[in-house]
């Protein structure tokens, strides 16, 4: 607690003890018409008066932090003074209120320190000696203290009484002193708890709250609140169903440590798969007094893992197709070319040409499509260059007015001008045109095919600058189901009657070759959209990413 808050408590807790025992001294008297006219009771009176006016004061002067510790000091004073005061006012020696002066001399530990709480013990045994003897003495006869009450005690029983208050107010001040240090000690040491463990969860790089056992949210981190859009002031105090529904929070859960896998749908719409662990917590008593639960956003790693797994399946199977492919054009060459011996000679009859030229025309398209099937297995090795992205869109645009498929369509650009790419553009290109067949062909009935591009910038995990093209191409389609999402980039798998399943394998293999990432997700409305993600070069000197020059 800070020192002017407990100056501030000091203040009050002695305005509401003196105005008590002002009412009290004020209401014991009103049966005693005598008594109150008395001297003593008025002075009683106003000195009681006179501490509250001191009180407020002093209140408002705690304004000025600058008078802090001489305001401290001059409490420790009028204290002091004011229950010599009211003992000089109450019989002196006789009175039973010189036990005031342990208070003043425990505040003075409590507000300064030890050292001061023992020069305020000797401050207040010389002014209660200095007070015992002006009375032995009759130099205080004039304001009401008789010299007969402390000379019938004799001089043993007075030096015995101040070596008692002497020994009292020493204690009082060792001990007074010794437990505001603890107290301090122990505020400070609370103070450095509380701030390093909300610097802990602050700063967790994964999600932190705290359940009670009535399933009551109490911490909620950082993480959590970017993770749901939810502040920890909205979210203290609900129910975590109310938060997270999917989250499997049961009676068991509060006795054993849990974990597992959870999907959540925020409020932007795109769900997580949220991993969790559970560990209930203890009160003082040792009873359980709620649940810990850590969260983690593994929606990145589970993608992650699905497209390292896709790759390696893929890379297996194209490897093997590969060997095949190569081990079935060689004797496909020689039967060409025996054919095409045969279909020389001029002795075929008619039916038996036309039967050549069948297995001629079939071979042809057999070798073409093992050509395009080894390009997939083997692509070449990009070779990066920087060329215009919206020119080449553009060129592209133009090339498919001629083809039938884009009769009924139309196709949108969404790109700046002077959108500049680091790829290989003619590996870009053939992309871009696979993409596009596809999308025209999932719109038999026409409909709008948007190409859209821009580059985003940021920092990864490690703190490292990067940029990244971000393509799409959003269509109208009938869409995909699940079924075909799984298989999507796998060689010849295919949806349509008439296709190869290489043209969305290709385009695969391409952006790998990239080093880049591809993914298809349905588009709201219907239809379907593809994002690509190429890793763009930093900018060299006086280069503008933008605009290549």
């Amino acid at each position: 607690m800070k020192t002017e808050r407990r100056l501030r408590l000091f203040i009050f807790a002695r305005i509401v003890v003196v105005v008590l025992f002002l009412v009290s001294t004020i209401i014991l008297k009103l049966s005693d018409a005598e008594a109150i006219s008395d001297i003593q009771f008025r002075g009683v009176v106003e000195l009681m008066v006179l501490s509250c006016c001191v009180s407020l004061v002093s209140l408002a002067a705690l304004r000025r932090q600058s008078w802090l510790l001489p305001l401290t000091r001059l409490q420790i004073v009028w204290d002091i003074l004011f229950v010599t005061l009211l003992l000089m006012l109450t019989d002196g020696i006789a009175s039973p209120y010189s036990f005031l002066y342990l208070l003043a001399i425990m505040s003075a530990g409590m507000l300064l320190n030890r050292q001061q709480a023992l020069y305020t013990a000797a401050l207040c045994i010389i002014l209660y000696g200095a007070m015992v003897d002006l009375q032995y003495f009759g130099m205080l006869r004039d304001i009401g203290l008789s010299p007969e009450t402390a000379q019938q005690r004799g001089n043993v029983v007075i030096f015995y009484t101040l070596f008692l208050h002497l020994v009292g107010f020493v204690l009082a001040a060792i001990m007074g002193s010794h437990l505001a240090e603890r107290a301090r000690l122990t505020e400070v040491n609370y103070e450095e708890l509380k701030q390093l463990h909300s610097t802990i969860v602050e700063n967790l790089e994964s999600g932190l709250l705290t359940i009670t056992r009535d399933g009551l949210i109490r911490v909620f981190n950082p993480y959590v609140e970017k993770m749901t859009g939810m502040t920890q002031v909205h979210a203290y105090g609900r129910p975590i169903s109310a938060v997270f529904p999917s989250l499997p929070v049961v009676s068991g859960a509060f006795e054993h440590h849990g974990q597992g896998e959870f999907y959540y749908r925020p409020a932007s719409g795109t769900p997580l798969t949220i991993g969790y662990a559970t560990m209930p917590f203890r009160n003082l008593q040792g009873e359980t007094a709620g649940l810990i639960v850590t969260l983690k956003d593994l929606t990145g790693f589970k993608q992650m893992e699905l497209a390292l797994k896709r790759s390696d399946r893929l890379a297996a199977l194209g490897e093997l197709s590969a060997r095949m492919a190569h081990e079935i054009r060689n004797p496909l060459a020689a039967i060409s070319g025996s054919v095409q011996l045969l279909a020389e000679h001029g002795s075929l009859r008619e039916h038996e040409s036309r039967l050549l030229a069948i297995v001629m025309r079939e071979s042809d398209r057999l070798n073409g499509l093992i050509t395009d099937f080894l390009a997939y297995a083997r692509p070449t090795p990009p070779r990066f260059e920087r060329f215009n992205l919206y020119h080449l869109v553009r060129d592209l645009q133009a090339l498919l007015m001629a083809d039938s498929r884009f009769d009924k369509i139309r196709l949108v650009l969404d790109l700046s001008e002077d959108l500049t790419a680091w790829a290989d553009r003619d590996q870009l290109q053939q992309v871009l045109l696979n993409l596009l067949h596809n999308a025209a062909e999932a719109m038999p009935d026409g409909g709008e095919i948007v190409v859209s591009a821009d580059l985003q910038s940021g920092t990864d995990d490690a703190g490292r600058a990067f940029s990244l093209l971000c393509l799409k191409v959003m269509d109208q389609g009938c869409g995909m189901n699940e079924d075909t999402c799984r298989h999507l980039f796998e060689p010849f798998w295919t949806t349509k009657p008439a296709g190869t399943g290489l043209g969305l394998a290709t385009v695969y293999r391409i952006v790998e070759g990239h080093g880049g990432m591809i993914q298809a997700d349905p588009r709201d409305g219907g239809g379907t959209m593809m994002t690509l993600l190429l890793p763009m070069m930093e900018e060299g000197p006086g280069e503008n990413q933008n605009t290549g020059r």
